[in-house]
């Protein structure tokens, strides 16, 4: 079946210097050059692959704009189909005056990574290449982005392949020597067998582990900020986002509601929630904004508590450490530019990660990034080394990695080498999804589903 010409708009829409007009699909080339008149005399259809052409762009005679034409011939462009990329003014209507042109001419809209699902579909990357087309256009941090090109170069689904191809190679084996006796195949012992499982799990349970580190490179933590009133929590605030996010009084319970800011610290993204003070009132108001503060506690995956190193350590400040012990939590101890009166050693006692800072003066914060770094266990992780960066990608690693626990159990357990081989395949199957080499249209739809339009 002949699939549709797509086309839709490339380019961030908005006031710019260009944007850009995809067409993809077996007439792409055809319907552009209904809309395109170049320069040279010449029609699209007749330029080669990998050529570029001035000229107009037309609708009824009439000239819309001035424009360059690339043309990219099947199977060497980005979606393995013709291609025509329109370069035309940034200017947002004359944009969507082109697209419609191109629309009324033979084309269709494009759904959201249309263009890249057809990519996917022709063999040009596979899905967590796929993926990693979206998390370049997302990244918000040079780690991020390192992350995603990796991702986009092979080298995760390298690894993902030759575990798959390990797994392969052994229930071949077993599957052989079981069915064919009589042959000359050697025997799979149980301690061979037991070393390749382990090998395999170990391999699978670091791409998990390291799940949680890479998120919170490339896609942000989700970090609250805690404390009494007037400890600094507004100021460190400030600090972190480089501008004044939150009100600074000297007045405490200043900051009524949650304020929030994504803020990119060292090499870690945070998505910063600054809270009320903590404490208790008779104002209406201000009581709302500490009931969000504690209800903010408990769904922060890392937590800032401020404290002011200036005055004495309270009950209130007790009862705060007490909330904090099973939360990933760094203590800033806050106003180190003011004589110190505070009691630290039941912060010190109770908290690992203890940072001593002037949020004022920025005293302090290159202790807290190597704090934050530290607390997150982000500090041995490699982008180059290609890591997974969906909630699917993460669990299909992880029931293949509990599949290769049932290997290990029903091998140890002592059951036929038949039942071993099933776990086995099970894991096989749900590698064969990650890289999407045995996977539903549905999961297909969805995955391109969450990309932007003319991507």
């Amino acid at each position: 079946m002949k699939e549709n010409t797509i086309a839709a708009i490339s380019s961030a829409q908005g006031e710019g210097g260009i944007s850009v007009i995809r067409i993809s699909g077996q007439d792409a080339i055809e319907v552009a050059s209904r809309v395109f008149s170049a320069m040279s005399g010449k029609s699209l259809t007749q330029y080669e692959g990998y050529r570029a052409a001035y000229g107009k762009i037309l609708e009824n005679d009439e000239v819309l704009d001035e424009a360059v034409a690339i043309v990219y011939r099947a199977p060497l462009s980005y979606t393995g189909e013709n291609v025509v990329e329109l370069c035309c003014h940034g200017g947002l209507f004359v944009t969507r005056q082109v697209l419609r042109v191109v629309l009324s001419k033979g084309a269709v809209l494009a759904e959201p990574g249309e263009f890249t699902k057809r990519a996917f579909l022709n063999g040009k990357m596979d899905l967590l290449e796929a993926q990693s087309v979206m998390n370049i256009i997302s990244a918000q941090n040079r780690q991020a982005v390192r992350c995603a090109n990796s991702v986009r170069e092979g080298k995760l689904s390298k690894k993902i392949i030759s575990l798959k191809d390990t797994l392969v190679n052994l229930a071949a084996h077993l599957s052989a020597w079981a069915d064919y006796p009589e042959e000359d195949i050697p025997e799979v012992t149980d301690t061979a067998l037991l070393s390749d499982l382990k090998h395999a799990k170990s391999e699978l349970s670091k791409l998990v582990s390291d799940f949680d580190k890479g998120k919170a490179v490339t896609k942000g933590v989700d970090t609250v900020i805690v404390g009494k009133p007037n400890v600094g929590k507004s100021t460190l605030m400030n600090l972190l986002a480089g501008m004044e996010k939150s009100i600074v009084t000297e007045i405490p319970g200043t900051t009524r509601d949650v304020v929030e800011e994504t803020v990119i610290v060292g090499d870690v993204v945070l998505r910063l929630s600054d809270t009320a003070g903590i404490r208790e009132t008779d104002n209406p108001v201000e009581r709302i904004g500490v009931l969000k503060a504690k209800e903010k506690l408990s769904t922060g995956s890392l937590i800032l508590a401020v404290f002011d190193l200036s005055t004495e350590f309270t009950s209130e400040d007790k009862e705060l450490v007490d909330l904090l012990c099973d939360i990933p939590t760094v203590a800033i101890l806050n106003k180190t530019d003011l004589s110190k009166s505070f009691d630290d050693s039941y912060i010190k006692e109770n908290i690992k990660s203890v940072v001593y800072l002037s949020a004022k003066e920025g005293d302090g914060r290159e202790e807290l990034e190597n704090a934050l770094i530290s607390t997150l266990g982000t500090a041995d992780f490699n982008p180059s080394e290609g890591i997974l960066s969906s909630e699917r990608e993460r669990q299909a690693v992880i029931n293949a990695v509990n599949a290769l626990t049932d290997a290990e159990n029903t091998l140890t357990f002592g059951f036929s080498l038949d039942a071993v081989t099933v776990c086995i395949e099970e894991a096989i199957e749900v590698l064969l999804t990650l890289t999407g080499e045995n996977i539903s249209d549905e999961i297909v739809d969805k995955v391109f589903h969450n990309f932007c339009l003319g991507k």
